[in-house]
């Protein structure tokens, strides 16, 4: 119904927040990953949005991209799993870390979400496996999502390239995917940069 809604930030709750737009105040609930990365209460900002509808109440949730919001979409799809439980995976691991943890069969990480225990994390990680790509997960995979989180910034199709060499020689190293991946994210790659330092400079992350 609403691919997103753009205005200024009105109110934050425990487990939600108002957007103004239109003249309409939009009650949104939102992850706890949404809820750190939020801006200051008076700044425009912009939120994709899923509308559910159930007998007892219409329900808007959203997330700072798209990506993110295909991720909600993506658990829900998940048999046994609802908008809040999806909401509590989405709370109790950022949407860039369940790729991870579903791609490399993190159980544990998944089951960490309340209501979440390994029977259904298993189930979230043989639904979904095949639909998350490898690609995915490495740095500058998700360039808007890396924007909203915090990872390390890709400036360029150069630092994106660099940051994945660096990625593939930790792998030769012996290092799983998904522990290169998130190493590299922590270092804040830019085009000036070859892909030995960001090698260098992810290790530290790694001992």
């Amino acid at each position: 119904m609403f691919s997103y809604i753009k205005g200024p930030l009105v109110e934050v709750f425990e487990d939600g927040i108002v957007v103004e737009a239109g003249n309409i105040g939009w009650n949104i609930r939102v992850p706890l990953s949404v809820l750190e990365r939020l801006p200051h209460t008076g700044e425009e900002m912009r939120i994709y949005t899923a509308f559910q509808v159930r007998e007892d109440a219409m329900t808007l949730y959203g997330f700072l991209s798209r990506q993110d919001l295909q991720m909600f979409r993506m658990l829900l799809g998940v048999n046994g799993i609802g908008p809040k439980a999806a909401l509590g995976i989405l709370s109790a691991i950022r949407p860039e870390e369940l790729r991870i943890a579903i791609i490399s069969e993190d159980v544990r990480s998944i089951a960490r979400a309340p209501g979440i225990g390994p029977k259904t994390a298993k189930r979230v990680i043989l639904d979904l496996k095949d639909r998350i790509k490898a690609e995915d997960i490495l740095p500058g995979g998700m360039d808007e999502n890396s924007q909203n989180t915090g990872a390390a910034p890709i400036s360029s199709a150069v630092a994106d390239g660099v940051a994945r060499e660096a990625v593939e020689a930790l792998v030769a190293l012996g290092y799983s995917l998904s522990e290169a991946s998130k190493a590299v994210r922590q270092v804040p790659v830019d085009e000036g940069m070859t892909a030995e330092a960001v090698l260098k400079a992810s290790l530290k992350f790694l001992i």
